[in-house]
């Protein structure tokens, strides 16, 4: 008995020294902590707005892939649902400066959510914004940037396409209310267009709708009695594949326009041959690569995905670079320096195309307008700003 009990504590000794020989090589193998910067992602992973959060992830995964170090040090991202709300928004992103200790942070789809995380951010880490074009995302505040051109543009080139392509007169509005994306992109919609017609009736009406809503008789039944030319219809993916699937059901037959919220795979399955012919301004096109960075973005992207990429995708790799970018110039993460870094962003090549950030932190980007088309998101023009 006790030669086996000395044998078995012989083997668990010997046991326990192998283990700790392995624990001790694992963590001479894997990367100190000051080896590795961290930047956090914060997105809608769940909720109503997943889909969209989805594929910018897919972006920023792929350029982490692409270019893993920068300085000699590791990237790693950190990956946070904010749930497709305002105060989980608020939590992922204080997450990220206070848990996580990231140096940046990009995010999120959804103009509301990067609102939400502006005073977490501002004084601790700087944001870039992949796809959030309300103006109020980076108004006031010097930390938050995007790479994406805002809403005043992107609203003047919707009314322009219904004014000059469509020639419309005379335009209704259906807003998703509790979305300040929707809220934005209408007014300046609405501003472009009355200016255009000079016509201050020009708007037959403006009707709304919650995030969540799936019935929306009541709304289409009023517009169809104004006649319009046109609908503009801002909002979610979701609920406007819903909107144009009922107003079709309903006999209405007027061109459907929107925002770059039409560009999800979601928006064409929900629709289905309703959402034929629907009009939308985004930020890019596969059709037409810009730079080199676009034909290597397009190139692994395929490779990985085994599918074409979407506008958002392609502005989420882009904010990492801008990232990377940045840290590189500034030769460090310290917040202030990295921030002015960011904010110094002149003439850098992308793969959604060159990127130039003015005074408020906002890209000055082409729009460029695409058309469902046999259920395919196809390319009809590019719009510069003036």
């Amino acid at each position: 008995m006790r030669r086996k009990s000395l044998f078995l504590l012989v083997s668990l000794l010997a046991l326990a020294l192998v283990v700790a020989g392995c624990s001790t090589q694992q963590a001479a193998d894997a990367p100190k902590e000051d080896d590795v910067i961290k930047i956090g992602v914060f997105e809608p992973m769940t909720g109503a707005n997943a889909a969209g959060g989805a594929l910018e992830v897919e972006g920023a995964k792929l350029a982490n892939k692409l270019y893993p170090e920068v300085l000699g040090k590791k990237v790693e991202l950190v990956i946070v649902d904010n749930k497709s709300d305002k105060v989980e928004a608020a939590n992922a992103a204080a997450l990220l400066v206070e848990k996580e200790k990231v140096a940046a942070i990009i995010g999120s789809w959804g103009s509301s959510l990067s609102m939400a995380a502006g005073d977490i951010v501002r004084g601790r880490v700087p944001a870039v914004g992949a796809s959030c074009t309300n103006p109020l995302v980076t108004k006031g505040n010097d930390w938050y940037f995007r790479v994406c051109f805002i809403d005043p543009f992107q609203g003047k080139v919707m009314a322009n396409y219904a004014y000059s392509k469509l020639g419309a007169r005379k335009t209704a509005i259906i807003q998703e209310v509790s979305n300040d994306y929707a809220i934005g992109l209408a007014k300046f919609y609405t501003d472009a267009f009355k200016e255009l017609t000079g016509d201050d009736n020009s708007i037959v009406t403006v009707t709304n709708y919650n995030t969540g809503d799936l019935d929306f008789t009541a709304q289409l039944t009023n517009i169809k009695a104004t006649n319009p030319d046109v609908i503009f219809a801002p909002g979610n993916f979701t609920e406007s594949a819903l909107i144009i699937k009922q107003a079709r059901s309903l006999g209405i037959t007027t061109p459907f326009i929107g925002g770059d919220t039409f560009e999800t795979p979601e928006f064409v399955e929900i629709g289905g041959d309703a959402v034929e012919g629907a009009v939308f301004s985004t930020f890019f096109t596969s059709e037409k690569p810009i730079t080199k960075e676009s034909e290597k973005f397009l190139a692994e992207y395929r490779k990985e995905y085994n599918k074409e990429p979407a506008a958002v995708t392609a502005l989420a790799y882009d904010a990492y670079l801008v990232i990377l970018d940045a840290i590189e110039r500034a030769g460090t993460t310290d917040p202030v320096a990295l921030r002015d870094a960011i904010a110094q962003t002149q003439g850098f090549e992308g793969a959604a195309g060159i990127i130039s950030l003015d005074e408020n932190g906002d890209a000055v980007k082409n729009a460029v307008i695409k058309q469902v088309k046999d259920g395919q998101f196809v390319y009809l023009d590019t719009i510069e700003p003036k």
